[in-house]
């Protein structure tokens, strides 16, 4: 069976992954600065970390996803989001131990979504192609 169509796929697929991964970074975000902030604050601190991070971790979730969503330089809140994801999946998810898959099954599977993001590039449908490929054109024509 020939998957070569799957390539033509690729830009949409990617659109579509930005989309679903910013919806849910956004959905767990915003909370932190416009919901219940000292319920988060009082998680945090239980957790053994100081309840500022709540503001440090909400603001990676909110701009990440927007950065994720319009595609701007994707590579870097892909990364930013990875790195928030580990230390969820760290400081709070591992509390029952690496076979607990349910525990941490979520912030893992976005994690690696946004490690795809961070490596793949947000595809042509984004931001960060408009302004790559403007960039290419001014330079070809000098």
């Amino acid at each position: 069976m020939d998957l070569r169509f799957l390539e033509k796929l690729r830009p949409v697929a990617l659109l579509l992954l930005r989309c679903g991964l910013a919806l849910v970074f956004l959905f767990h975000g915003y909370p932190k600065f416009f919901g219940k902030t000292a319920v988060f604050v009082s998680a945090f601190e239980r957790i053994g970390l100081p309840g500022y991070f709540v503001y440090i971790a909400g603001a990676i979730e909110v701009v990440g996803g927007l950065m994720v969503l319009v595609g701007l330089y994707t590579s870097v809140a892909g990364l930013l989001l990875l790195l928030d994801m580990c230390g969820a999946i760290w400081k709070y998810n591992f509390s029952e131990g690496v076979y607990a898959v349910p525990e941490y099954e979520l912030p893992l599977v976005l994690g690696l979504a946004a490690l795809t993001l961070a490596t793949t590039g947000a595809g042509r449908f984004s931001l960060d192609y408009l302004i790559h490929r403007s960039k290419k054109q001014k330079v070809e024509q000098v």
